[in-house]
């Protein structure tokens, strides 16, 4: 029996490494050994960030992978956890009852997706704000280069 609850607390924790992925399809999901990919490369940008500064390129192109990411796991939270018990009990415990305990909405799941919707979306905008915020700023270096 897959759980409702567990399968939103993974993606909206521990979903930037695939790990709802892995407990919804197994360990052969190609999805859930490539999410930590973005992670990583996001990570490098945070660790670019921290040690050269904002004004490293690279970093404003890297950063917000990572924020996306996250952001995207923090939305199939929000998915998972707002999915109607016998919708989920049909997908993923499709033997069961529609109406199995595995599929209901706990108060965990509520704040599973209030958590990811709150979290996510802070991350999303900050995520937006960092590129548009170096995209921007490279602009003017550009300009100024080209002017002088």
């Amino acid at each position: 029996m897959k759980s409702k609850t567990l399968a939103t607390w993974l993606a909206f924790l521990g979903g930037t490494f695939g790990l709802h992925r892995f407990y919804l399809h197994g360990a052969r999901d190609w999805l859930g050994w490539l999410l930590p990919i973005p992670t990583l490369v996001g990570a490098y940008g945070v660790l670019r960030m921290a040690t050269l500064g904002t004004n490293d390129g690279l970093s404003w192109v890297l950063v917000p992978v990572l924020g996306f990411t996250f952001a995207g796991c923090c939305l199939t939270a929000i998915v998972y956890g707002l999915r109607k018990p016998h919708e989920w009990n049909a997908r993923w415990n499709p033997g069961a009852d529609p109406e199995a305990p595995a599929g209901q909405t706990r108060w965990a799941t509520i704040w599973a997706v209030a958590l990811a919707l709150m979290v996510g979306t802070a991350v999303l905008m900050a995520s937006i704000a960092i590129s548009f915020q170096g995209y921007f700023e490279h602009q003017v270096e550009e300009g100024r280069r080209i002017s002088q």
